[in-house]
């Protein structure tokens, strides 16, 4: 999954305004951006094998320290901590940071294919969603719309681009999914990474400054 796990972001925000919405860009995508790093550093492992599923060329084939159900916990878990060091007394809080970090898992459980552990890189699970493009591409919008209404209906424009911005945003963003989905493969593992460690900090750039631009 990709924009869908964004829908989660602004649902945490709507929740509670006080947590930034760039920080939960990040926060349900921690799970892919130390994958992307551990792709580049040689720690886990994937191969480009277009036709793997209908939607996805990626071969995920070693990610235990990133996706196995046991290092998701273990994130979300760190997720929180970090919160709570970084901004006391803020437990309520720290809990949504870590559960948007451990939604990225539950997400990811529903498209892809069994690639993704219950610890260490044993007993893979995965219901296969991105093999029903269609299927696959309404559940990234259903998820991803509903956050943003939701987050619409808690928060106030105070300028133009605050009022249109979000909506276009969203329109961007489904855009990008369909370019993940039935655009070229990536030419190579590290190509991948790079690509998705870059969409996953300008995206969240995007989301401060949108959010500047609302209250």
């Amino acid at each position: 999954m990709f924009v869908g796990h964004y829908g989660v972001s602004f649902a945490a925000k709507s929740l509670d305004k006080r947590i930034p919405l760039w920080l939960l860009f990040l926060a349900v995508q921690f799970v892919d951006l130390l994958w992307a790093v551990f792709v580049l550093t040689g720690v886990e492992k994937v191969r480009i094998v277009p036709g793997i599923t209908a939607t996805n060329p990626l071969d995920l084939y070693y990610m235990p320290y990133t996706h196995s159900l046991v290092a998701a916990l273990f994130w979300a878990g760190a997720g929180f901590c970090a919160y709570r060091l970084f901004r006391k007394r803020r437990r309520d809080a720290a809990f949504l940071v870590g559960a948007a970090v451990f939604s990225h898992w539950l997400l990811d459980l529903i498209v892809h294919r069994p690639d993704l552990a219950l610890y260490d890189d044993s007993y893979k699970m995965g219901l296969g969603l991105w093999n029903y493009p269609a299927l696959a591409l309404s559940l990234e919008a259903v998820i991803l719309l509903t956050g943003i209404f939701m987050y619409l209906r808690s928060s106030r424009a105070v300028t133009a681009a605050g009022k249109f911005g979000m909506l276009i945003f969203a329109v961007a963003l489904l855009g990008l999914q369909g370019i993940v989905f039935f655009g070229a493969p990536p030419p190579s593992p590290t190509a991948a990474a790079l690509t998705a460690l870059l969409a996953y900090v300008v995206l969240s750039g995007i989301a401060y400054w949108l959010e500047k631009k609302r209250e």
